[in-house]
């Protein structure tokens, strides 16, 4: 029996009861499939504020390069926004990111069939889309220097700087490649090379990069044509390939294909290292009333089955019973309609139903 040791990071807001839920459901698959489950907990973004005083501990990125592979919940809240930016919530992501070089987040949009109503545009639209956006993660305008907000004689001046280098480009569109390899073979590279000299490099590495793959079809569109077609025709897209804030902006334009960013898993990807988390946020209006999707959580524990525990039937088995509590109508408040035909539940109750889905044995009226 192989032991499966895991690294979670609650976080903040609803971050501890989303990842309760998808910890359960890894738990059953691992034994399901002969794998020990070894998990211990640290604080971080919000709750390492309070608890250490800094957003990110080095206990807590020692103990991520140990494990296989970390489990995130969210970050963030009001409480600490007036926190200088090294000491918020969100530096703890930036952070944790650059310590493991985590340069690739793949961002999985698939649309459900039971959830179609749930998407501001029209059926016919979103009906099939199957997105995957890859976006770089360690670089960019996010990391770049200078940084800073300095006194002027009108008064204060605003600077981040948007830095891209060949390797940073090439590893991640090997990345993007690899993933269309596995697809459909086309990769869209989102950027903005009209205007902008990091996305010129950015068009220009990604071409050199794509002979390494004739069997692949290269496109090329500026962001805010992408921005554009995401709505107009998202079936066009296969692989999104784009830099991170670029990619940051569009994954969560494109979580409202889906009808809700609470359906939205992710992976962050390095050589190394890897890091799961939902694509949402802390929602801390919703935080304790066992209110949040934990769908998203759920989803990104299949991607981590998949990318770092070798474990890939169990990763099916867990889109499946995700598909199958949708079709079966059980709804958390954000993707409900309000059909008659559907179950309102809370955090746990939508839990219990993939768990269910999972493990038919578990006796009637479990999660409900």
């Amino acid at each position: 029996m192989s032991v499966k040791e895991i690294v979670v990071l609650p976080g903040d807001g609803i971050g501890p009861e989303v990842t309760k839920e998808a910890l359960n459901i890894l738990e059953t698959v691992c034994k399901r499939h002969g794998h020990q489950l070894k998990t211990k907990s640290y604080a971080f973004g919000g709750a390492s504020i309070d608890q250490f005083g800094r957003p990110l501990t080095q206990e807590t990125i020692d103990a991520c390069k140990d494990a296989s592979a970390v489990l995130l919940g969210a970050v963030g809240g009001e409480q600490w926004n007036n926190e200088p930016k090294d000491k918020r919530p969100e530096a703890a992501l930036l952070g944790i990111r650059k310590e493991l070089d985590l340069y690739a987040n793949l961002r999985p949009i698939k649309t459900y069939d039971s959830l179609i109503h749930a998407s501001p545009l029209k059926p016919e639209i979103v009906s099939g889309v199957d997105i995957m956006i890859v976006r770089e993660l360690t670089g960019g305008i996010y990391f770049g220097r200078p940084r800073l907000i300095e006194k002027t004689e009108t008064g204060e001046r605003g600077v981040d700087t948007k830095v891209y280098t060949t390797e940073e480009i090439e590893r991640v569109t090997h990345t993007a490649f690899e993933t269309a390899a596995k697809r459909n073979r086309r990769v869209t590279s989102v950027d903005k090379s009209n205007v902008l000299d990091a996305s010129r490099l950015w068009r220009q590495v990604v071409i050199e990069s794509a002979s390494q793959w004739p069997e692949i079809e290269l496109n090329h569109m500026l962001v805010d044509n992408c921005a554009m077609q995401l709505v107009r025709d998202p079936s066009q897209f296969d692989v999104i390939l784009t830099g991170n804030m670029f990619g940051d902006i569009l994954s969560d334009e494109a979580s409202m294909i889906t009808g809700s960013i609470g359906m939205l898993p992710s992976a962050s990807i390095g050589k190394e290292y890897a890091m799961y988390e939902p694509v949402h946020g802390s929602a801390p209006d919703i935080a304790g009333q066992n209110k949040a999707n934990p769908l998203a959580t759920i989803a990104s524990v299949a991607l981590m089955c998949r990318h770092s525990l070798d474990m890939p039937d169990a990763a099916q088995e867990i889109e499946e019973a995700i598909e199958t509590t949708l079709q079966d109508g059980f709804r958390t408040g954000d993707i409900a309609s309000g059909d008659p035909d559907e179950y309102l539940v809370s955090t746990t109750e939508m839990g219990s139903a993939v768990l269910k889905h999972l493990n038919p044995d578990l006796q009637p009226g479990t999660f409900l």
